[in-house]
């Protein structure tokens, strides 16, 4: 009865913990370069269940069960990974330059903040008092040089991120875009900025195309995690329903020893 309990218990755990990552995939339909998360699961292991109390008939060549194995029974589930889906959004046309959008699934921009360099696809970009390139939280947008000054008025970002001033005279900067020997292992920390890990790697520098006036959605289908929200919910209230239905079998279980 009691590992009953615990199987469903630990199915309702992992509902809760996959409604919370749809949520805030759907909090973030409208974040720009936003990658929506996965939550993986794994079984814990099955366990054979066989009668006790059988005997085994044993023969030369070998032995046998006088009676049959009964089955096979779960024993819960457990939360694997919440995997980050890093496949391209569609780009949005903002006929603003310092809108940035990488083309294509792999690059990050490179982003200087008060805790480190850290990385984004999020291309929302504009020149702070002092003329430099920052994110829209005030944080330092790097080049192949470190922090980018664009002190002309009149200036072109091309497809390979070079900051042109005078009509295309001047090269002021490159966008540094970086990648990751496995960015699968990134970490995520919030406003859609990447940090790396032991197993992600360092950041090293790529030659990638990027669409100036141009911004790269969020990945996010509303429809379908709305989909996915009703099944967990479901999911969620039919292992809830499983822990009662136990809860009430093992009441009448002790009530009818107690009563003999």
């Amino acid at each position: 009865m009691m590992r009953g309990i615990y199987t469903a218990a630990s199915s309702m755990k992992a509902r809760n913990h996959q409604m919370n990552v749809i949520s805030n995939n759907l909090a973030n339909v409208n974040t720009t370069g936003y990658k929506k998360d996965i939550s993986i699961f794994k079984s814990f292991p099955e366990m054979l269940i066989r009668r006790i109390n059988d005997k085994v008939y044993r023969f030369p060549e070998g032995s046998k069960d006088a009676y049959p194995i009964v089955g096979k029974i779960g024993t819960g589930v457990e939360l694997n990974e919440v995997f980050n889906e890093k496949s391209m959004g569609n780009l949005k046309n903002t006929e603003n330059k310092l809108d940035l959008a990488i083309r294509g699934k792999k690059g990050f921009f490179s982003i200087m903040t008060q805790d480190g360099e850290r990385y984004t696809r999020g291309g929302s970009f504009l020149l702070n008092n002092r003329r430099e390139l920052v994110t829209q939280e005030g944080e330092f947008v790097m080049g192949k040089n470190g922090k980018i000054t664009i002190d002309a008025d009149n200036f072109t970002i091309d497809k390979r991120g070079r900051i042109y001033a005078n009509e295309g005279t001047s090269l002021i900067d490159q966008i540094n875009i970086v990648d990751f020997r496995n960015v699968r292992f990134l970490k995520k920390q919030g406003d859609s900025l990447y940090k790396t890990t032991e197993e992600s790697g360092d950041a090293f520098s790529i030659e990638t195309n990027i669409e100036s006036g141009f911004l790269e959605t969020s990945n996010v289908n509303a429809i379908e995690e709305m989909v996915k929200m009703i099944e967990v919910q479901r999911s969620y209230e039919a292992s809830q329903k499983t822990v009662v239905t136990h809860d009430e079998m093992t009441n009448k279980l002790i009530n009818s020893m107690a009563r003999v």
